[in-house]
């Protein structure tokens, strides 16, 4: 493994995880949650779990982002806080 890469996909998961939980239009925060979720994917991958890469790409980066996307457009985009 290369730590360099490992460190950079840590730093890039922590800021994404940083900036989902501080946006206030929910489908910005839903949009980097699939990036978080893909991150995650290159992450386990890297570490030669291929088996837990696949399935956070497929529910983690697809099938959970387009839910949230789906249902943010049933509500108001922008939060009231």
């Amino acid at each position: 493994m290369i730590w360099q890469f490992d460190l950079l996909i840590l730093t890039l998961i922590v800021i994404c995880a940083i900036g989902a939980l501080s946006m206030k239009d929910l489908l910005s925060a839903a949009i980097i949650f699939g990036i978080y979720s893909f991150l995650m994917c290159l992450l386990w991958a890297e570490m030669g779990a291929v088996d837990v890469a696949f399935t956070e790409a497929s529910v983690g980066a697809g099938v959970s982002t387009i839910l949230f996307i789906g249902a943010i457009l049933g509500t108001s985009r922008r939060s009231k806080d």
